[in-house]
């Protein structure tokens, strides 16, 4: 169990000038999303991403993140997209077989668009767990998922450009 503050943002970051992000955003624990949301943004703003190259989409609940990320690598010209979700634990299996869905999802999804997606997605037994990781005294996991959004877009980028293979496109074939 974490125990100290385990987030990013004091780290050095590379420029986000000129990166486009696509963030979904669930409504479930909308309180705890909301504030995921806000560290993301705020870091992305810092290391020099404008307000128009950032594009946020809601939906209902985690499951549905894999979905919204699928369609920004489908109909917009994002280089990243970051996925926030909570879901606190309950009586019933349900919890498990929503973050099982949202992780496999999403892995599945970086697989065949070859696109950055920074899974952001808080699994907690309580909503005091989820509050400390969302910007209380565990850090802003959205702040850690910005920060993995821009370092694996700029690991994209230089691989693109380091490679003798022409760069094929997000869609899968």
């Amino acid at each position: 169990m974490a125990t100290k503050n385990l987030s990013v943002v004091d780290e050095i970051l590379p420029s986000a000038q000129e990166m486009r992000f696509g963030i979904a955003v669930s409504e479930w624990n909308g309180e705890v999303t909301g504030a995921l949301l806000e560290g993301a943004v705020r870091v992305l703003k810092r290391c020099g991403c404008l307000d128009a190259d950032i594009i946020v989409k809601r939906v209902p609940g985690a499951f549905e993140l894999p979905l919204a990320a699928q369609f920004f690598a489908e109909y917009t010209d994002v280089d990243a997209v970051i996925a926030l979700g909570c879901v606190i634990r309950g009586e019933t299996p349900h919890f498990d077989y929503v973050c099982q869905g949202a992780m496999q999802g999403i892995t599945q999804l970086m697989i065949n668009w070859n696109m950055p997606v920074a899974f952001g997605l808080l699994t907690t037994e309580d909503l005091r767990q989820a509050m400390d990781r969302a910007g209380g005294k565990l850090g802003n996991k959205g702040e850690e998922a910005a920060a993995t959004a821009i370092k694996m877009v700029r690991l994209q980028i230089d691989m693109e450009s380091s490679s003798e293979k022409p760069v094929t496109s997000k869609r899968p074939s």
